[in-house]
């Protein structure tokens, strides 16, 4: 059953904890990821296997800033040529510049070196798979759970 939380009657967090505890596998969509807010899911992930059946898939959309909006509209060539090595590259490397950015804000405490270091432990072990999504502005945001659910019948 979906439900649409606002943060402000109905928190996101405490529900996907919840929902987490009783999956083993998500699909992520997020327009916007915190490096140092995934300690407050991490140790869930940390019990699966990880792999293709036991792994959250984390597709992270970019947004588009004015200046790349106004270079699209105003290039002279208007055909999509779709998306060729160097683009993607290129936008690799800029939402690893924005992920370093969000690291240089505040000072990090010990749980963010902590968490930081789990996230990177669970990408090498596959139990988060992350993917660049550059659809342009508009990303919908959505969270799918898998669950394998063991009912036993009492006659």
């Amino acid at each position: 059953m979906p439900r649409i939380f606002d943060n402000i009657e109905k928190s996101l967090l405490p529900a996907l904890q919840e929902t987490l505890e009783l999956s083993n596998r998500a699909d992520f969509c997020v327009g916007y990821f915190n490096l140092r807010g995934w300690k407050e899911l991490d140790s869930y992930i940390e019990t699966w296997s990880g792999g293709k059946n036991h792994c959250c898939r984390l597709l992270v959309g970019m947004q588009k800033l004015p200046q790349d909006e106004l270079r699209q509209v105003m290039r002279l060539s208007k055909a999509d040529s779709g998306m060729d090595n160097q683009t993607a590259i290129r936008l690799k490397k800029k939402l690893a510049e924005e992920f370093r950015d969000q690291l240089m804000v505040g000072a990090p405490t010990n749980e963010d070196e902590i968490g930081l270091r789990r996230l990177a432990s669970q990408i090498k072990a596959k139990k988060v798979i992350v993917n660049l999504a550059p659809f342009g502005r508009t990303f919908l945001v959505f969270y799918i759970f898998h669950c394998f659910l063991i009912t036993t019948w009492a006659t």
